[in-house]
């Protein structure tokens, strides 16, 4: 009889699990989540999602004046602010926490925030939140050693204004659709003069060309006539 509950006791004891690796617990521990609070779930999977690395580093690039007045921007995330009245908040926001401290880095709307002056200007590069300081601080540098270069050391707002095609065309050869292309001045200021030289004249140069000749061959003609006039005087 001993021997009979014995084998009835041994057989009703459930068998025991093998043992399982921490991914195979976490991959069960998300599963049952997601069956018993789908929202959590959901919550999670995106807290995952944007921890993951990203080729996509910068948000977005502005450059404001001492007033906090818009010079320059351009926005990578077309999600992040939609409308230009957002972008605009967010930048009097960024401009009204950074532009009398000290630091060069700063954290708004679960952005990091990495920012320069000079004169009367302030230079920003926005990432998430999870980005990489020193990433953004590369841009930052490099964005600000090229336009020192194209602006001859002026790095200023009438300076600026004067040659914003060629700070857009600095801007473009650093970052693409958010993704860093270039981290070095030298290469960027190498890549910005080989595309002026390879764009067609603007208008303003254009009229600029024409009346240019139009002097040169003006004083050609008056050099000729000077000429004509003392051979006829011999």
């Amino acid at each position: 009889m001993g021997e009979c509950e014995a084998q009835f006791r041994g057989a009703s004891r459930p068998a025991e699990d093998p043992p399982t690796s921490e991914s195979e617990d976490f991959a069960r521990s998300t599963r049952m989540t997601a069956q018993t609070c789908p929202r959590q779930h959901q919550r999670t999977t995106m807290e995952i999602a944007s921890l993951e690395p990203s080729l996509y580093t910068v948000k977005a690039v502005f450059i404001l004046d001492n007033d906090g007045n818009r010079l320059l921007s351009k926005y990578y995330d077309t999600e992040l602010y939609p409308s230009m009245k957002e972008q605009k908040n967010f930048e009097k926001n960024v401009f009204n926490k950074t532009h009398k401290a000290d630091n060069e880095i700063a954290f708004l709307e679960g952005m990091t925030i990495v920012y320069k002056s000079s004169i009367d200007l302030f230079f920003y590069v926005v990432g998430s939140a999870q980005e990489n300081e020193l990433m953004l601080m590369a841009v930052l540098n490099c964005l600000f050693e090229s336009l020192s270069q194209v602006l001859r050391k002026n790095v200023e707002k009438r300076c600026l204004l004067d040659n914003l095609d060629g700070v857009f065309l600095v801007v473009d050869e650093i970052i693409d659709g958010g993704v860093i292309l270039e981290s070095d001045p030298q290469q960027v200021i190498q890549k910005v003069n080989y595309r002026a030289d390879e764009n067609p004249l603007s208008e303003q140069s254009v009229a600029q060309h024409i009346t240019g000749k139009l002097a040169m061959t003006s004083n050609i003609m008056q050099s000729a006539k000077e000429q004509i006039k003392w051979s006829i005087l011999k």
